[in-house]
């Protein structure tokens, strides 16, 4: 990857125009927050068609009502105060129902890579973690050691006060070299924007920047800031990256209808805290 971010990635031009295109569709589709959550049915052909995988946390029920939702879920534990029994039973949870991965903090990755050697669950690490305000040397080289230490995916926070001064080039280069560090291992790297804290205009540009780097995904937050993602927010970033990258909702998903309601304006993975409450249509509390 030699190419660089560019005056034209982020101008005004691009800008205004993603802006018009973008809410000149959401205007000739009002409605479908309401239709997504009350019709099922159509859900499940959008869930088919569209979503690759959900994240979700500690907290398995007696029974699992969709065995092929649980293969789309990140089963997730990042709470500062994570006991390493916890991230056993974490681990015990995620290879009996055969979740997709495991998110948990760098720290865990090797007890975590051990205990699911051979299950076929991934394990994922985040980067940067929650407030992505460390060097990008920093960011490089706890991306190498969480990959090292078995690491298959790699989720890192962009630097928000750089990206909210204007700082592309500096974003940009930020993201990039921790995407080439996944890519020189063949691991899958997200970079968390943290929304909450961007107006539209930011989020735009930020999504290019990441397309532009390389990511595989973006993804709306650390589950730690003001909020979580927005129906609207998946809608605008999915509109931006396309099809060639996936989008992941994260923060403040509590229902299987949160989640569906995700899934339906464009989200290809979803963070949450009860993955059992959420297949099962149970209310859910945050607790990442």
């Amino acid at each position: 990857m030699n190419y660089q971010i560019t005056n034209n990635d982020v101008s005004q031009e691009f800008l205004e125009k993603t802006l018009r295109d973008f809410y000149c569709r959401e205007e000739s589709c009002k409605g479908w927050e309401t239709n997504v959550v009350t019709q099922p049915k159509t859900v499940k052909n959008i869930m088919g068609v569209g979503a690759s995988r959900i994240a979700a946390g500690l907290g398995i029920g007696e029974v699992l009502p969709d065995k092929n939702l649980a293969a789309k879920i990140d089963h997730t534990l990042l709470k500062p105060d994570a006991t390493p029994d916890e991230i056993r039973k974490l681990c015990d949870e995620a290879a009996k129902f055969k979740f997709a991965s495991v998110c948990i903090n760098p720290g865990y990755v090797s007890l975590c890579s051990n205990l699911l050697k051979g299950t076929g669950v991934k394990v994922c690490s985040v980067i940067g973690f929650p407030l992505g305000s460390t060097t990008t040397e920093v960011k490089r080289f706890e991306a190498e050691q969480a990959i090292q230490n078995g690491a298959d995916e790699i989720d890192m926070v962009m630097n928000v006060g750089q990206h909210k001064q204007g700082n592309y080039e500096y974003v940009f280069n930020d993201i990039n070299q921790v995407v080439l560090t996944a890519k020189k291992n063949m691991v899958i790297c997200k970079v968390i924007l943290e929304t909450a804290l961007l107006t539209d205009e930011e989020k735009i540009k930020a999504c290019a920047i990441c397309k532009k780097a390389g990511a595989d995904f973006v993804k709306t937050s650390t589950g730690f800031s003001k909020g979580g993602a927005t129906v609207g927010d998946i809608a605008l970033m999915k509109y931006v990256v396309g099809s060639s990258i996936g989008v992941k909702a994260s923060g403040g998903i509590r229902s299987k209808e949160d989640a569906q309601a995700m899934i339906a304006s464009g989200a290809d993975r979803i963070g949450a805290s009860a993955s059992v409450k959420i297949v099962s249509g149970e209310k859910g509390t945050t607790s990442y």
